[in-house]
């Protein structure tokens, strides 16, 4: 679509630059994603994909630049933001003294969900942790922890998701059970996701992107073409803009 034809634009970036003392890590990255895309990032360890994530998720904000998440202003309207978004990260984002009910209770209250019981009831059985559900966070292993977590990210049935590197602690069907899911919140919901997985992260996107050196070098629509030849693509820009 055109940008012409005035599209909903789920995220909107503008010369976003994020430094952590004087080492800079997002260096002025702009990005536009529209409504209902599956936009994958790759990118080497450094490169600035998590840091991008947490920026988006309202956890940090950029040191300068312009951010619009489903139309609200990142540095004045993050409640708004955050009533949209989903996060599946390495952090958990549970308490482990509570049982994994109580968890997806508190943050089910957070997001004013409606029928909370049921609604429980419903992300419980779609990570498949119903025997689980009253058992401490902190007693389980890290796999079922990560199923929580999911769990708690779609809760309040986000439009716009963020994963960064969600398959890491998860089996090959605890990942299909995450596509379901994602595929479960309607095609209007919006995923970015960070990965180095090549294959998985070809599989679930329609659009692909690679960030090197906190900037993207390569952005656009996912290759037809298998994932060793976008593996060559990935390493080429990696490789040119090292």
């Amino acid at each position: 679509m055109s940008e012409e034809a005035s599209p909903i634009w789920a995220i909107e970036l503008s010369g976003l630059i994020k430094s952590f003392g004087s080492q800079p890590v997002l260096r002025g990255l702009d990005l536009k994603v529209h409504q209902g895309d599956f936009l994958t990032i790759f990118g080497p360890n450094g490169a600035g994909k998590t840091t991008l994530l947490r920026i988006l998720a309202t956890f940090m904000r950029p040191n300068k630049g312009q951010c619009k998440i489903a139309g609200f202003d990142l540095f004045k309207q993050g409640k708004e933001i955050r009533q949209r978004l989903g996060l599946v990260s390495h952090d958990t984002l549970l308490y482990e003294e509570l049982t994994g009910y109580e968890n997806l209770k508190f943050y089910g209250r957070m997001y004013d969900v409606p029928n909370l019981e049921e609604r429980i009831e419903e992300v419980t059985r779609q990570v498949g942790m119903e025997a689980r559900l009253h058992h401490r966070i902190g007693t389980l292993s890290h796999g079922m922890r990560k199923r929580f977590a999911i769990a708690r990210a779609v809760i309040h049935k986000p439009t716009i998701i963020l994963l960064d590197e969600p398959e890491t602690g998860l089996d090959q069907h605890a990942l299909a059970m995450l596509t379901e899911i994602l595929d479960s919140l309607g095609s209007n919901r919006t995923v970015l996701m960070t990965t180095h997985n090549v294959g998985q992260g070809l599989k679930l996107a329609n659009l692909v992107g690679i960030l090197v050196h906190g900037k993207l070098a390569f952005l656009g629509p996912k290759p037809t073409e298998d994932g060793a030849a976008f593996a060559d693509i990935y390493q080429h820009f990696v490789e040119g803009h090292q």
